[in-house]
């Protein structure tokens, strides 16, 4: 009984959390099956791809309602992934996983870095008129950061929100009060596609899912109708934790 409680305390911090910044929340699922219960690599990012994607389909319906999703972006910059996911996939059988993971560890680390040192523009984040001010961006631009995201995502086993994010704010000039949500939009399509995948070769701990899974959605719908009435501040800084966590991650199995 305290083992089903207790993931499904884990599943709620994680949908809470992941919903509140952006993220699936793949940075503590995966550790968590693969060094507290022992699951293969392979069953624990299949895993723990179902929680994300159960986590970002609860929060996106929470950020449907409360209409801050740009749809264009979402759409284009999801199906942008997908093709960055299967060269990642195929490239990391090629490529040192050490040299990766530090490497790209090292390189979350910097955008944890920038993302501190970054002046800020402003709060808008509880801010409904951001919903209707003109925002230009270069779509182009940003199917090329999303193809990166999913090819990154892809080799690291991780959602691509702790990259999406930052790069939607500070390199798209989205406010976070749109780029979060769009963000949580784009994972729930690009880790649905991936949990199923997985799920169908046969690499998903079916045992854990429904605790993890029913936190995961019950704290993704707390998450995102608190989010509005967190600073945008705060919410940053959430998300650089979440980065500096995944590059300790990263680095930390490999020393």
């Amino acid at each position: 009984m305290f083992q089903e409680f207790f993931l499904f305390f884990v599943g709620t911090v994680v949908g809470f959390f992941g919903t509140l910044v952006g993220v699936g929340g793949g940075f503590i699922v995966v550790p968590l099956l693969a060094l507290v219960y022992h699951q293969s690599a392979q069953l624990a990012v299949g895993t723990s791809l179902c929680i994300v994607a159960l986590n970002a389909l609860s929060g996106t319906s929470v950020y449907i309602k409360q209409k801050r999703i740009d749809y264009r972006a979402g759409i284009s910059f999801s199906l942008a992934t997908i093709p960055g996911s299967f060269i990642g996939a195929y490239l990391l059988q090629m490529v040192s996983q050490t040299v990766f993971d530090i490497g790209f560890g090292l390189c979350l680390i910097g955008i944890a870095v920038y993302m501190l040192t970054k002046k800020e523009n402003g709060d808008t984040t509880s801010s409904k008129s951001a919903l209707h001010q003109p925002h230009q961006y270069s779509m182009s631009l940003g199917i090329v950061i999303s193809f990166f995201v999913g090819f990154f995502a892809s080799m690291a086993g991780i959602g691509g929100g702790v990259v999406h994010v930052p790069a939607m704010i500070y390199v798209l000039k989205f406010t976070p009060f749109i780029a979060i949500p769009t963000s949580h939009f784009i994972l729930a399509i690009s880790a649905t596609f991936a949990a199923v995948s997985h799920g169908l070769i046969g690499e998903v701990a079916w045992n854990f899912v429904p605790y993890l899974g029913v936190g995961a959605i019950f704290g993704a719908q707390i998450g995102g109708k608190l989010s509005h009435k967190i600073r945008t501040k705060w919410l940053l800084r959430g998300l650089m934790i979440a980065i500096i966590f995944v590059a300790i991650r990263l680095i930390g199995k490999h020393l």
